[in-house]
């Protein structure tokens, strides 16, 4: 049995269940502090989010014309631990398919019905709606995933390659040399595993909101707070399950089923929706993206003292930089046997597409009933983005069917997401996980899970969507700073390559066999 690293579990540990504490027993002083919390981080922070993503979609492409791109993960004789579909089917259930679920049709009227003031855009205008589309592919493709990549290839190398622990701090080996392991590499884990509790249970808030929408549609119950504690149980013991199975069992079935069912509704909406609209809108939308693709990536609308950008943009940069950090330890514990140019496209340029791809047509398809139907914000106003979901799908053909369909595939994709989070969340806090034995013990993945389904219920109880977004900013400033170190550790890297590679053409089979022997 794995032991704990009680220095990097209790910290993050005791200050989440703290503050879960404070909501219980004070619910007006906990709203205050984490209030004044995010509002000091979105009015000062925007732009290091802004820029630093910016960066990492540069350094993507970079890294994958480099040298450090035929360099394969494991050494040369690594034979992957995952075929390439297997590997692109879990690493994008993993990572945000649970937020597209939600987003890609709610998102679009948020932009459509209120665009930024400064902009001077009427709302459900035709440049309204194509500023929301554009605004869904920032939003949704590279810049996420470049935020994911990142730190996800540098662990991978370090770990596999530079024989490195199983650390978040190991990605900084290359900057501070093995010193990263004492103290402070203790300190950054415990860091991580903060920010990813805080990125979780906001992921978390936001799928509940989401099956609540879906349960309501279909039973009438009221998407309300004892709804959403049910939904926050059954989700919860659903992915501790999953995740008790380890890797190559729960998760890789779950992200199987996840990714075909995803497959077969965007064919299904694109097919019946209004497919010209669709097409046409996103094909100009996708070219205004392009043209402006510098000024939208860094806009932080301080001049007009527009907050839009605080409350989306930053929002979402936010919640990729907290997740993006302790994720990385599982998206590059599974990339074992691959070359780092296959890690670039499977954990950068695949998913980036298929994230446009589902934006043109549900982003496509909302804006096109709120154009021609208007009552889309009306819905969004009275009871929120999660019932506007459900009200899209219900103009479709088939929507008896397609409706519990829809549920069961956002139920699906959070459970996959969140057994890759807690198998990370549980190997960083234990002693003991190397290549040969990645798995860490239950019992700390069984803690994980019913903390942050606390946390998770309590700030949407509490402030909804308001509540999702506070949590993504706050968990977000700390991983910035982090992910912005490791992003000048891999250039370092893909500068000399062979300088930092330790491998000796040994796989981990040959390890076992070695051992054994």
């Amino acid at each position: 049995m794995k032991s704990l690293k009680h220095w990097v579990f209790w910290p993050p540990f005791l200050f989440v269940l703290a503050a879960s504490v404070l909501s219980f027993t004070n619910k007006e002083a906990f709203i205050k502090i984490t209030t004044g919390a995010n509002d000091w981080v979105i009015a000062n922070v925007g732009w290091v989010f802004s820029l630093a993503g910016l960066f990492m979609v540069v350094v993507c492409v970079g890294v994958y014309f480099s040298k450090l791109g035929k360099v394969r993960i494991g050494g040369e004789n690594a034979k992957p631990l995952l075929s390439f579909r297997n590997w692109f089917a879990i690493t994008l259930t993993t990572t945000i398919a649970a937020g597209i679920t939600f987003w890609g049709i709610a998102e679009p009227i948020y932009h459509l019905v209120e665009p930024p003031k400064s902009m001077n855009l009427e709302p459900n205008s035709a440049g309204a709606a194509i500023f929301s589309m554009s605004t869904m592919y920032l939003h949704w493709t590279i810049t996420p995933y470049a935020i994911y990549c990142i730190p996800a290839l540098m662990f991978a190398f370090a770990y596999y390659n530079m024989k490195q622990p199983f650390s978040i701090g190991s990605t900084l080996a290359p900057l501070l040399g093995n010193k990263i392991h004492g103290r402070w590499g203790k300190a950054l884990d415990a860091i991580c595993l903060y920010t990813l509790a805080l990125g979780m249970a906001a992921a978390m808030g936001t799928s509940i909101l989401n099956l609540a929408g879906g349960v309501n549609y279909l039973s009438g119950l009221k998407s309300a707070p004892l709804l959403w504690a049910i939904i926050a149980a059954v989700v919860m013991t659903t992915f501790i399950i999953s995740a008790s199975t380890g890797l190559m069992k729960g998760i890789r079935i779950l992200s199987d089923i996840n990714f075909k069912l995803f497959l077969f509704i965007i064919v299904f909406i694109f097919l019946v929706g209004p497919t010209s609209y669709i097409l046409n809108l996103g094909t100009e939308s996708f070219g205004y993206y392009l043209t402006h693709f510098f000024e939208k990536s860094l806009f932080t609308g301080a001049a007009a003292n527009d907050q839009w950008p605080q409350w989306w943009t930053t929002f979402y940069w936010a919640n990729w930089f907290s997740w993006a950090a302790l994720t990385a330890l599982f998206l590059g514990r599974i990339a074992y046997g691959h070359t780092v140019r296959a890690f670039i496209i499977v954990n950068f340029a695949l998913p980036a597409a298929f994230g446009g791809i589902w934006m043109t047509i549900f982003g496509g398809t909302s804006i096109y009933l709120q154009m021609n139907d208007g009552k889309f914000g009306d819905i969004l106003t009275s009871s929120g983005p999660e019932a506007l979901v459900y009200a899209a799908l219900e103009a479709m053909p088939l929507s008896e069917i397609i409706i519990p369909l829809y549920l069961f595939i956002v139920f699906i994709a959070f459970v996959t997401s969140a057994d890759s989070t807690l198998a990370a969340m549980g190997g960083i806090s234990s002693k003991g996980i190397t290549p040969e034995s990645p798995e860490p013990g239950i019992f700390i993945k069984v803690v994980w899970g019913i903390t942050i389904s606390a946390v998770a219920w309590v700030m949407i109880s509490f402030a909804k969507i308001d509540g999702i977004k506070m949590l993504s900013n706050l968990g977000g400033v700390p991983a910035v700073l982090l992910v912005i170190g490791i992003v000048f550790a891999l250039i370092k890297v893909a500068k000399d390559p062979g300088k930092y590679d330790r491998t000796a053409g040994e796989s981990i089979e040959e390890k076992k066999q070695n051992k054994a022997g």
